[in-house]
């Protein structure tokens, strides 16, 4: 009986293949934590020491992303409108906003809280998940997550507690969470309990790191109202908040033509979705941090657009849309097995430009970036037309690793 109580909390072929209401809600949380992230990062570029700041920046946003991670696949795996993941997936939204307001100074005096959030959220989701499971053999997933948190948690709190020690001890600890994840929890006489065989929503998943990149875009049109409402309005400023609005346009075209679109499909017909969506996990990170720097170019640019091009700005105007496009790129490789031309050649002149643009002004330079996107944009345009709607033939997970054990 014990079992069966567990097992309800499993989905089933009747469970909602689109994320609920309550995910939508969980994600609103995400876009102010991620406006967070990008204006510590615009701070990083007036500091003195932009690339040790920076790293700082990525480490706390890195923290973020894999509270997101964990959370859609626990929405993914369990029955999103069962009492109990709901009340999981709200305290994780808690303490998620909690780490968006303690983020801007979560390294100084914010650091206690800051890590509490993180280490309750990483402790009890798991363990919430386990009892409630009770004698299911899918409990031991949560156990394992559980053994894992408990050991970094000494990290975080030490690191909160020590100043002088804080970066070294929250990297390792991040670290060896990012590791647990990708062994699959191992713990003596358990074994270990690997993500890419786990039995999955591939169509929800989809959906969520499908949202997750709508976030982030989302994030960019906000960092382009918020900069362009204050200030004197002039027209190159005007013009700085057309060119950005476009490159975020153009990002969107990217993404979803028509790989974005097709991840649903290729997680259906995979022997192995799990394969895939961990590999897909790992590109939305980087696709996602490659849009998030674009929108702190945005803002140098809207408030700078007649001052020369700083080759610190350029690490953003031009350095997030190329991350953007070799992660694409992957995720087309991912998809269809292959990676178009025009992609690569579209990173390879964003690279080759950035030294030029710097003996001009930065609105030119974001300019050059709208033009070299928009060309990558129509050639994939000019390669669809007249053929029917590719589908996907994704090489990743095409075996299937085996059959699903009971904790899969």
């Amino acid at each position: 009986m014990s079992e069966q109580r567990g097992g309800g909390l499993l989905r089933t072929g009747s469970s909602p293949a689109r994320a609920t209401f309550l995910e939508l809600f969980f994600d609103l949380v995400f876009v102010f934590a991620l406006t967070r992230v990008s204006q510590r990062m615009v701070a990083d570029v007036d500091g003195g020491h932009m690339a040790a700041d920076v790293a700082r920046t990525l480490l706390l946003f890195l923290v973020l992303w894999h509270v997101w991670t964990i959370t859609t696949w626990v929405t993914s795996r369990y029955e999103p409108e069962r009492v109990v993941i709901q009340a999981v997936v709200v305290g994780v939204m808690f303490g998620s906003l909690v780490l968006g307001v303690t983020l801007p100074r979560a390294l100084e005096e914010r650091a206690l809280a800051f890590a509490l959030a993180y280490v309750v959220m990483m402790v009890g989701r798991p363990l919430v998940l386990a009892a409630a499971l009770r004698g299911h053999p899918r409990r031991m997933v949560p156990v394992r997550l559980v053994g894992w948190a408990v050991a970094t948690t000494p990290l975080w709190l030490a690191g909160a507690l020590v100043p002088d020690l804080r970066l070294p001890l929250w990297v390792v600890a991040l670290a060896a969470d990012y590791l647990g994840a990708f062994l699959g929890w191992p713990l003596p006489r358990l074994g270990a309990s690997r993500i890419r065989s786990w039995l999955l929503a591939g169509e929800h998943l989809a959906e969520r790191y499908q949202q997750i990149f709508l976030i982030a875009l989302g994030e960019s049109i906000l960092v382009i109202g918020v900069s362009s409402s204050g200030g004197r309005f002039s027209t190159r400023s005007a013009a700085a908040f057309a060119l950005a609005f476009a490159v975020t346009a153009l990002l969107w075209r990217l993404y979803f033509h028509r790989a974005g679109y097709l991840l649903a499909e290729a997680l259906r017909l995979a022997g192995a979705p799990g394969r895939l969506a961990e590999s897909a996990a790992q590109t939305h990170l980087f696709m996602v941090l490659g849009v998030l720097s674009a929108a702190v170019g945005y803002e140098l640019v809207i408030a700078h657009p007649y001052e020369a091009a700083d080759p610190r700005w350029l690490v953003f105007v031009v350095g997030g849309p190329a991350l953007f496009l070799a992660a694409r790129s992957r995720f087309e490789y991912e998809i269809f097995g292959r990676v178009s031309r025009s992609r690569l050649v579209g990173l390879v002149a964003l690279l080759l430009l950035a030294p030029v643009l710097t003996a001009g002004p930065a609105l030119p330079a974001l300019g050059a970036v709208a033009g070299v996107l928009a060309l990558v944009v129509l050639a994939d345009a000019r390669r669809a037309r007249g053929r029917p709607p590719e589908s996907s033939a994704s090489p990743v997970g095409r075996e299937p690793i085996g059959e699903a054990g009971p904790e899969a």
